[in-house]
């Protein structure tokens, strides 16, 4: 048959994405994954130098994608299919382009770890994140914040003549437009993934692309690599060479199920090697991905045997469901790393994924280096290293084709950003049909110097950073009465450069011409982060009673409301302000719009209100803030009844461990009673009360 390119849809039980927080990423960036690399002599000189380059400090002007719920219902969701006699292969636009599934139609295999339901849980850079299929990382060090948003897709003309899909957009985080061309060569076992990331601007810019592909992880399961020895790092921020395949203890990493704990290995593949990384099962069987050379690095993802990691597998699917490791892809030796894209240049490369079959006797023999050498000979056989430069060749020469018909729509940020910078990006165009009520904003501070007022809701909107957009506002006009506002958005893109100085003057001035929830509540992420928990709480306070006297009503009030809470009520806290951390907590949230279900359809995933709201439906975020606020208050008896009762953190961040934390505090304070709190009493808490599975998400060894 030949390759075609077609809709259809996906329906499975999923959680609903919810809205966008309202309030701007101000906080210092949650990332796990920075290195305490020490003597940085051990590391080769690259390495070392690209560890310390550029890290991301800020996710603005992205926001936080963090009002999805745990509740499930069946939905269908938006998907686009690759397809020819041998391979299927089908893809989410909505959700970041995701190869969600790749189908050897041969055998009936299915070669990816396809998630039966659709789970955002907090592991991106932008928080909602889920598990399954082929993720494309760009940005910066971690699961991209797009991971969960629409990407541009449409036809194209594949290099063979037949049909390719590109996915395209603006990545915000870098100021990076790229592009991802997927197609079937005819016969072809393989699926062929052309990447190009463009840097437009007249100064480099860090750099970054991982290739997350997730697959089904089994007891016989063996991972290689063309690699004698890797770089592991795990969640105690550590970065060490090791030796393959027996790291330590003598155990085999390359079989996952036989690791207690999470750990990342970056192999450390010689120059000149051919770039690969597959997952064989106990026939020898599985996916392979291979590449051109650009795409240097490979990486084994495990979540290890541990309470932890096993909790975690749990939960981002449904009960029952088999587990997956990661093997991965990216342009550095580790993902801990940026590489400088200089002015005006592109970075491009060819990936290959599809079925390899090895010798089971040798992948799973006692010789590391004749197992890899097993599975390096068949690939060879299946695909050989040629194919593929010569498929990067033949693509690279199709890659400013213009799409033919669009498929889906992405953000109207690239086009925004196009219309600024003048950019000319052949292969992927950012029309302005594509522009809407986010960037109208924005639009008419570019074209005509005059900031606007607020929107009609009452929101400030979406905020604007980069050195470009921070010179309009720092030059620009406004409405007589509006520049409070104008100030407030200045101050965060001042915030963004680091100069926080200047951004606490803006927003100083925007609440002297007139206070509002949003300018008070930077200024207390600004007093929190200059470690003034009290002057940070009276902050809080301040934006607090704003927001109660701001007129603002129903969904917009709500949101508002319960991103503010959450930010409130542990700044109380630190402060020592239990009472008032309570006193936050009992306040009733706004009500909700009216709205009936023939209108708007069914809202899986949605969540009941907060504040005064309390019981077993509340967000569990806000249950958690209650048994710490009770501790706080000297309750520990009550702060061990919201654990007794069952609560779920919905978002919980990965490797976050204030849920163990704060269980441990409580125990320890009903041994102690009215003592101190000693280390026999801490021995003795943990053996009285040992943390239940349900609240255990630790993924680093307990010493």
């Amino acid at each position: 048959m030949a390759t075609t390119v077609r809709r259809t849809a996906v329906t499975i039980p999923a959680a609903a994405l919810g809205a966008e927080n309202p309030l701007p990423a101000l906080r210092p960036l949650d990332e796990l994954h920075r290195v305490d690399v020490g003597d940085r002599s051990r590391l080769p000189a690259d390495m070392a130098r690209q560890l310390g380059y550029a890290p991301l400090r800020t996710l603005l002007p992205v926001r936080l994608l963090d009002g999805y719920g745990r509740d499930r219902a069946p939905a269908a969701l938006d998907a686009l299919v690759i397809e020819n006699d041998l391979v299927e292969a089908t893809v989410l636009p909505g959700l970041g382009g995701r190869l969600y599934s790749l189908v050897d139609k041969g055998t009936g295999r299915e070669l990816l770890y396809r998630n039966p339901v659709f789970q955002p849980a907090n592991l991106a850079l932008a928080d909602a994140w889920f598990s399954g299929g082929v993720e494309w990382n760009l940005g910066a060090t971690g699961h991209s914040a797009y991971t969960c948003r629409p990407l541009h897709a449409a036809r194209v003309a594949a290099p063979d003549g037949g049909e390719m899909l590109r996915l395209w957009e603006w990545e915000r985080l870098r100021d990076l437009p790229f592009q991802i061309d997927m197609w079937l060569p005819e016969h072809s076992r393989f699926l062929y993934v052309g990447v190009r990331v463009r840097n437009p601007h007249d100064h480099t810019v860090p750099a970054y692309w991982w290739s997350n592909i997730a697959v089904p992880e089994a007891p016989g399961t063996r991972v290689l690599a063309p690699a004698d020895s890797a770089f592991r790092f795990d969640y105690t921020r550590a970065l060490e060479r090791v030796p393959m395949p027996h790291p330590a203890d003598g155990v085999d990493i390359g079989y996952t199920t036989r690791a207690e704990h999470a750990a990342d290995y970056f192999f450390d593949l010689a120059d000149g090697e051919r770039r690969w990384v597959t997952a064989l099962d106990g026939e020898g069987r599985g996916l392979v991905q291979t590449s051109t050379d650009v795409l240097r690095g490979r990486k084994l993802f495990l979540w290890g045997t541990g309470r932890g990691g096993r909790r975690w597998q749990e939960w981002l699917t449904e009960p029952g469901t088999g587990g997956y490791l990661e093997i991965q892809a990216g342009l550095a030796r580790t993902q801990l790393e940026h590489l400088p894209m200089p002015a005006d240049s592109s970075f491009s490369w060819l990936e290959a994924y599809g079925p390899l079959h090895a010798d089971p006797a040798r992948v799973h023999g006692a010789d590391w280096a004749d197992a890899r050498a097993a599975a390096a000979e068949a690939l060879e056989a299946a695909l050989p290293r040629t194919a593929v430069e010569e498929a990067y060749t033949a693509w690279i020469a199709h890659a400013d084709d213009e799409p033919k018909d669009t498929l889906a729509t992405g953000s109207g940020w690239g086009a925004l950003e196009a219309e600024r910078g003048r950019h000319h990006l052949p292969g992927t165009p950012f029309p302005a049909t594509t522009l809407g009520a986010e960037q109208k904003p924005w639009l008419e501070l570019l074209l005509a110097g005059v900031f606007p007022r607020p929107a009609a809701d009452g929101l400030p909107g979406h905020a604007l950073v980069s050195a470009p957009w921070r010179d309009l506002l720092e030059s620009a006009d406004t409405y007589p009465g509006n520049e409070w506002f104008l100030d407030y958005h200045l101050g965060i893109a001042q915030w963004a450069a680091g100069d926080r100085a200047q951004a606490v003057r803006s927003w100083e001035r925007s609440t002297a011409a007139r206070p509002s929830p949003w300018a008070l509540r930077a200024l207390a992420v600004a007093e929190t982060d200059a470690d003034e928990p009290q002057r940070a709480a009276d902050r809080y306070a301040e934006a607090w009673e704003s927001l109660r006297d701001s007129g603002l009503t129903g969904d917009a009030a709500r949101a508002v409301h319960r991103a503010l809470l959450l930010e409130a009520v542990p700044a109380m806290l630190a402060a020592g302000r239990p009472e008032d951390a309570a006193a936050l907590l009992a306040a009733p949230e706004p009500p909700a719009e009216a709205r009936s279900e023939s209108q708007h359809g069914p809202q899986p995933g949605a969540q009941p209100g907060a504040g005064a709201v309390e019981g077993p439906g509340e967000d569990g975020r806000l249950t958690l803030l209650r048994a710490r606020t009770a501790l706080a208050q000297g309750r520990p008896d009550r702060a061990r009844a919201y654990f007794d009762e069952g609560f779920t953190v919905g978002n919980l961040r990965e490797g976050d461990e204030t849920l163990s934390a704060t269980w441990y505090a409580i125990a320890e304070q009903l041994v102690a009673g009215d003592g101190p709190v000693t280390d026999a009493v801490r021995e003795r808490a943990r053996a009285q009360h040992p943390l239940p599975a349900a609240y255990d998400y630790r993924m680093r060894p307990e010493t």
